[in-house]
């Protein structure tokens, strides 16, 4: 069994990286402990019973319905169900037993709306209890802007929607990171919902709060931590989505595995022909695995004060190149990818792990069909200036996810030796002109 230790803030958190899985389906009971003491207790049906990082989850399938899995985010009182499964944007009932008041406001864009919306608001409004308006954008990572936002607010007022309103997201990523904050903002705070329809919204982004928008100088720099009331995850939806973003969303998997759940990243490795032919039993597995690991993290630290800042491997990389080549030229996921790359090369150069992990790795983002390098004209010096600005930045010094130690472990540090960092960043800007 792994253990990964992770340094915040002065402390050690650890976490167990073994899952157990049975296909057996078995009639159980079982008993999910709330931390204020509350506990709940359920008869279900349960197709498969897995342990993730020292927590029990079991994953519900409803009788007489097609298969769905239910994760849980835990705070308290906030807290909220994921569903997972094939078809389940039709059981309307999912999303209306989350909408208390009478109105709804589905936010899309232009690419998902003739394949999605009729059937998102017809699952909303068909019993009669709730009027659906829609807002939609355009699609695309360069839209991420107040400019745009300001759209959902227009629409909303132009409705008088008020405070029992619920916004409803239907999309990948920036459509879920827009939409959360919007209803964060609007009239101080309106319910949403997570209906994420790609990889990387149903795995990463739609899962723990995090919404915003770009600014010209920095990925996702204003926001808000808010949370969903639940998150409904239709795999089927992924038979629609471009292989390019397919690739993109697995990026963040293929994090999980290296971060905290080295069983996965093993896994990944031996099944990623898999996801790329879209076999829905392999996507449900990683869809279910990623949402539990990423649940576990965000109940336990929620405003990235600790932990949860594991979740960003490659990404303080990856954003930077975002922003250089110009939002919406490469996908998040494919900046993320590489950024993985260039963080395991750090943390080899640094002599935290070993060669043969390293090549690992590289193989992986590969077999992903990801790109392995920044784009040409970027610089050195762009790439310092952009990173800079990230998120992670205290009192002016950069700090990264590394990665220490066996597969599965990582490490969230400013104390690294800045010639190491200078030397990959030549690295791979020398390499990416060659």
């Amino acid at each position: 069994m792994a253990i990964a230790t992770l340094p915040v803030k002065g402390g050690v958190v650890q976490r167990l990286g073994t899952l157990f899985h049975s296909g057996a389906a078995q009639r159980v009971r079982y008993h999910s402990h709330h931390p204020r003491g509350v506990e709940e207790r359920r008869t279900a049906t349960f197709s498969s019973r897995s342990n993730i990082n020292g927590m029990s989850i079991c994953h519900a399938s409803a009788a007489g319905s097609a298969a769905m899995e239910i994760e849980h985010v835990d705070f308290g009182e906030r807290s909220y169900p994921i569903y997972i499964g094939k078809d389940i944007l039709d059981q309307g009932e999912l999303l209306r037993k989350h909408i208390p008041g009478k109105t709804a406001l589905i936010v899309t864009n232009e690419t998902i709306a003739p394949l999605y919306l009729d059937r998102c608001v017809k699952a909303i409004t068909e019993d009669g209890r709730i009027k659906a308006d829609v807002v939609i954008l355009p699609d695309g990572e360069e839209y991420k802007s107040v400019h745009v936002l300001s759209q959902i607010w227009d629409k909303a007022l132009e409705c008088r929607l008020d405070r029992l309103t619920t916004f409803v997201a239907l999309g990948g990523g920036v459509v879920g990171d827009m939409t959360g904050f919007a209803a964060a903002s609007y009239q101080r705070g309106v319910n949403f919902i997570q209906v994420p329809t790609t990889v990387m919204a149903q795995v990463d982004s739609s899962v723990g709060g995090k919404t915003g928008v770009n600014h010209p100088l920095g990925k996702n720099m204003i926001g808000a931590f808010y949370q969903p009331q639940c998150v409904l995850i239709d795999t089927a939806s992924l038979d629609t989505l471009p292989d390019r973003e397919l690739a993109s969303g697995i990026s963040e998997i293929i994090k999980y595995g290296l971060i905290r759940d080295a069983e996965l990243f093993v896994w990944l490795e031996e099944n990623m022909d898999r996801l790329l032919a879209r076999d829905p039993e392999a996507f449900t597995y990683a869809i279910q695995r990623s949402c539990a690991n990423k649940a576990e993290v965000v109940a336990e630290d929620e405003k990235e004060g600790g932990v949860r800042a594991t979740l960003n491997l490659g990404h303080t990389f990856g954003h930077a190149i975002e922003a250089a080549a110009g939002y919406g030229t490469w996908l998040h996921g494919e900046a993320v990818g590489t950024g993985i790359i260039m963080a395991s090369d750090m943390s080899k150069r640094l002599g935290w792990i070993s060669s043969e992990l390293d090549e690992r790795i590289k193989n992986l983002i590969i077999k992903a069909r990801l790109p392995t390098a920044p784009p040409e004209e970027m610089t050195v010096d762009e790439f310092k200036s952009y990173m800079a600005v990230d998120k992670k930045v205290q009192d002016g010094t950069i700090r990264l996810i590394l990665l220490k130690g066996d597969l599965g472990n990582c490490v969230i540090t400013g104390d690294y030796d800045d010639s190491v960092l200078d030397d990959t960043l030549r690295h791979f800007c020398t390499a990416s002109h060659s």
